[in-house]
This record gives C-alpha cells, structure tokens and sequence, in this order.
C-alpha cells in the first residue's frame, strides 16, 4: 500500500494504519473522503523538492484546483511526463493544487500545491 507518512509502498508484514483523509482542495461536491495508509511509527519524511518516483511508476490521475475548490482539468499521466504534466498545469494562474491519484481506484497518493 502507499504510505503517506514517507510516500513510499509498505513492506509485505509491515504494520501500518488505515483511516479516512479527505484533501484540502476539492471543496463542496468535490470533497472526498478515502483510505490512507501509514506507519503505526513512522521515522521517515519524504523529499520535499521531487515527486516520489516509487509511487510515480504507472500512469497516475493529475487533477487540478483552483482556489475555490473547483476541479479545471484532469489527466492520465504515464510515468515519465509528470514533471513536465505538473508544470504545464501550473502554467494556469488559476491552477492553486494538483492531486496525484491512482488511475485503478481514484485514490489519492499526495497533492502539488503552488509555492
């Protein structure tokens, strides 16, 4: 499973939590609510200069928010074109985030927030 804690999959026997999480962008009917896994003790942070390139190797959902809350657009992603999907995204003034998600399931991995 993907673990949010340190953006890496868990081990086979690894503990980790299961809880509910809805992101920050997506408001109104666009909020959502779905599983997230973590370490029961996590020690571990992610980078926070690139995108996790163990969750990033199969094609990926982009979505995009703006302040509002408001989906703009959304895409499939294949591995290799996400730095240059995100920035293209972000090429949009009104882009404010980017949800990162599983094609399969929808799930959500982690967001890019504008800096």
């Amino acid at each position: 499973m993907p673990l949010r804690c340190c953006l890496r999959k868990s081990l086979p026997g690894e503990p980790v939590w299961l809880f509910r999480y809805s992101p920050a962008s997506g408001l109104g009917p666009y909020a959502e609510v779905g599983p997230v896994f973590t370490h029961v003790d996590c020690s571990s942070s992610p980078a926070l200069d690139r995108l996790p390139e163990e969750l990033l190797n199969n094609p990926r959902i982009l979505r995009s928010y703006n302040t509002a809350g408001q989906i703009v657009d959304g895409a499939v992603v294949e591995p290799g074109s996400f730095d240059r999907a995100i920035e293209e995204s972000f090429n949009n003034p009104s882009i404010e985030s980017i949800q990162v998600r599983s094609v399969s399931h929808g799930c959500f991995f982690f967001a890019v927030t504008r800096s």
